[in-house]
């Protein structure tokens, strides 16, 4: 049982990780599992032998789903995202929404008579808001084809990398908004899927991305951990900020693919699709209620 609602666990992540809007670490939030997520990465590298090993037993768990999810999510995202992405949008906008609450009813105890931290919310909507704003590739697209690649392309993509990664382990905005907001979403899809199709052309971009998360885990999985353990209603105060903010990157968001299209308006939402996305955060909060009976069941 462990080792299936680690993999469902690890699958729902993925989810989140591959399309803009929640965050893969909303949904290990939202599924109670977050600081065991943190911990055990922050373990694989700085922790003892015992702990390195417990590290390695549950990340495994967890990947097998995150991989078999992501793989799932690259066969048919590119086309969902360039064709219907005001619907898709819609969804994120109900994801994150809807998730805000839950978040707040979660930490009720970390974020009670911590009032005067609620700055960091207001810090995280300016961070994401002024990201979106200035971004240079916004209205432009870009190509991260072997044809165009260069030394400006190349340190682009790994800051994009590095940032984008830092993102998803942190509940709040996802690594897959920045990337929209970078102009390297549909171009980073597009790739994936043209390598698992083995068209290895896109493949040195991807390596670069990849590069670029792993420096980013290095540098931010321990920065977390501490911030979240020593300043934790700050850190929860910010991530509900950088939610907030993600809203405004994601009804900007079509303007950054590889074709801009016009920002996201009343005319182009949908709201039968953001009661979707309300609905799959009520789908797993049931997930979560399932988890811990089973858990406590086998204890």
């Amino acid at each position: 049982m462990d080792i299936l609602m680690n993999f469902i666990n690890g699958f729902c992540m993925a989810l989140a990780d591959s399309v803009p809007g929640v965050s893969g670490g909303t949904i290990a939030f939202i599924l109670g599992f977050y600081d065991k997520f943190i911990g055990s990465l922050n373990n694989l590298i700085k922790g003892n032998k015992e702990e390195r090993k417990a590290a390695i037993i549950f990340l495994v768990k967890l990947m097998s789903g995150w991989i078999v999810g992501f793989l799932i999510a690259m066969a048919f995202l590119a086309n969902i995202v360039e064709t219907k992405i005001y619907v898709v949008s819609s969804v994120f906008l109900g994801l994150i929404i809807f998730a805000i609450p839950v978040i707040i009813m979660e930490e009720k105890e970390t974020l009670k008579g911590k009032y005067k931290n609620s700055i960091f919310t207001l810090i995280g909507i300016l961070v994401v808001v002024a990201i979106t704003y200035f971004n240079p590739a916004s209205g432009q697209g870009m190509n991260v084809n072997i044809d165009n690649l260069s030394i400006g392309l190349i340190l682009y993509t790994l800051i994009a990398g590095m940032v984008s990664i830092s993102a998803m382990v942190l509940p709040g905005i996802s690594g897959s908004t920045l990337l929209l907001i970078f102009g390297l979403y549909m171009p980073i899809v597009s790739a994936i899927k043209e390598c698992m199709h083995l068209n290895l052309s896109y493949l040195p971009i991807i390596i670069v991305f990849a590069i670029g998360i792993i420096i980013g885990i290095l540098l931010t999985i321990r920065i977390i951990k501490i911030s979240l353990e020593k300043h934790r209603s700050a850190m929860i105060y910010l991530i509900i900020g950088l939610m907030i903010g993600s809203l405004y990157a994601i009804v900007m968001g079509p303007t950054t693919l590889e074709i801009p299209q016009k920002a996201m308006d009343f005319s182009t939402f949908n709201i039968l699709w953001f009661i979707v996305g309300g609905l799959i955060i009520g789908g797993l909060q049931g997930l979560k209620i399932i988890i811990e009976k089973k858990t406590a069941q086998n204890k």
